[in-house]
């Protein structure tokens, strides 16, 4: 028995333990969905899949709430995979290990997937669950939403009978959520040359490693070290100077996660071996001053490595470098409607140098389209300045806040009745699907809300347990409380 089943509420946390025993990282979630669907017609529910392989679920209303209006529970199948580098994982066939630490459920070296795997979960509890009282039911479960939001790009019109959609995707109890970020992949290609490293070269890596990491529109804001830009930044200042020919850099591994590692492959001439050592211990000492308050276990590790391939000629090399160490991270602008809320912002996801292209991928985030067009721009500005092809692609919209919704109204009212004291109204800069299910449903009224999830995106990503509790109490109550049609 998973310890999660002795956690209340116990059929929530149960099916939760269930999810993360199936493999469901982005692109892999078929052998979730096929067990979903099963279960669903199991329990003798309507089930089907859509063309992008979105499940829709509906459970006919409570014996004398037939006359309120539908609702539409909605989730995400897939999870972000990010693990510790010590641990051994595969996210394609292992299971995710849940244990619980106190007042929290955490993985054992890994994503713990409840973004948005207790969401999910609490939605087929619903249905589970004869005691929890509703009006007509649809559970709406979409693909691939970490990494493209491909099933809200795919929703179709006419398949969703609902009035009103609540998503599962927040990340934080007490508060409510009535819009959020649009957002746009952004690429940069770097043609670059190569030549023979020259004799008298010693061959290292320099590997800055030991950050949190984390999510790229939720944490942007916290000051958390980006792998790319910190180690990209090191290269700018002593590239030149130290002689260093670059055979290799990678870092990071999803757009959306900010990067914890970075590795930048180095011929170093040998008499400078010291020099260089000295001037990493240097530097690790800066992050250490300016990151002391949130990145307290980062490293910068010089090692011995094979030779291993040529070097990027002087020209190439200083231009990767220069377009990396200039490209804009981070919080760019925050919003001056809604307070406290970070407007417009880009991660600098992940950079990996292959043989005959460098490859910047960046995630642009804004609460406005404008914001999102000047970031895009700005961009393309430095790629042509360095000689680079730049490509903007994925765009999808944010959800545009309804200070009038019903729903809205609704559930700050009954977190009030449930919990005497007031919920707040947010909104939030990340990408949730509201606003692309806008378009095939302009009139469906939306809200988000969730329980409080922690380092989502990263090994540390946690969800407390107390939260879970009162998220489904306001869940549960809020199905009743909706209003007859």
């Amino acid at each position: 028995m998973s310890e999660l089943s002795q956690l209340s509420p116990q059929p929530l946390w149960d099916i939760f333990a269930k999810v993360c025993s199936i493999p469901h990282p982005s692109y892999h979630e078929e052998e979730l969905a096929n067990f979903i669907l099963s279960w669903a017609k199991e329990q003798g529910f309507w089930a089907e899949r859509d063309a992008v392989g979105n499940i829709l679920i509906r459970k006919p209303a409570t014996r004398g709430l037939e006359n309120l209006k539908p609702v539409a529970l909605q989730a995400h199948l897939d999870m972000v995979p990010q693990k510790n580098n010590d641990t051994v994982h595969d996210f394609t066939k292992d299971p995710i290990q849940p244990w619980v630490d106190g007042e929290w459920v955490k993985a054992r070296g890994t994503t713990l997937g409840a973004d948005n795997g207790i969401g999910l979960s609490s939605a087929l509890a619903v249905l589970a669950d004869k005691n929890v009282e509703h009006g007509p039911l649809e559970v709406l479960l979409t693909m691939t939403e970490e990494t493209g939001m491909v099933g809200a790009f795919g929703l179709q019109p006419g398949w969703l009978q609902s009035e009103i959609l609540i998503n599962t995707d927040s990340e934080e109890e007490g508060e409510i959520y009535m819009g959020c970020a649009g957002g746009i992949d952004f690429t940069a290609t770097l043609p670059v040359e190569r030549e023979a490293v020259p004799a008298g070269y010693q061959h290292i890596q320099l590997i800055l490693k030991g950050l949190k990491g984390g999510h790229s529109g939720c944490d942007i804001h916290v000051g958390l070290g980006n792998a790319n830009k910190l180690l990209a930044r090191f290269l700018f200042a002593h590239a030149k100077t130290l002689d260093l020919r670059l055979v290799d850099f990678t870092g990071g591994t999803l757009r959306n996660a900010i990067p914890r590692e970075a590795i930048a492959s180095l011929a170093v001439p040998a008499d400078k071996i010291d020099q260089l050592k000295s001037a990493a211990l240097s530097y690790l000492e800066t992050l250490q001053n300016e990151l002391s308050l949130k990145e307290k276990n980062i490293n910068l590790v010089v090692e011995n490595v094979a030779a291993s391939g040529q070097a990027l000629t002087d020209v190439s090399r200083d231009a990767f470098i220069a377009l990396l160490n200039s490209t804009p991270n981070g919080v760019i602008r925050n919003s001056d409607v809604m307070k406290g809320v970070v407007e417009t912002s880009l991660n600098v996801g992940v950079v990996k140098l292959e043989e005959n292209q460098a490859v910047i991928n960046s995630l642009v985030r804004s609460l406005i389209d404008s914001g999102k067009e000047y970031l895009v721009e700005t961009l393309t500005a430095l790629g042509e300045l360095a000689g680079a092809k730049t490509v903007a692609k994925g765009s999808y919209p944010g959800w545009q806040p309804d200070a009038s919704s019903p729903v809205m109204a609704l559930v700050s009212d009954t977190y009030k009745k449930l919990f005497d004291r007031t919920p707040n109204i947010q909104v939030i800069h990340a990408g949730l699907e509201c606003g692309l299910f806008k378009k095939p449903y302009p009139d469906m009224d939306m809200v988000s809300i969730g329980p409080t999830i922690t380092g989502p995106h990263s090994p540390d990503e946690q969800v407390h347990i107390a939260s879970v509790g009162l998220y489904w109490q306001l869940l549960t109550a809020l199905l009743k409380a909706i209003p007859a049609k």
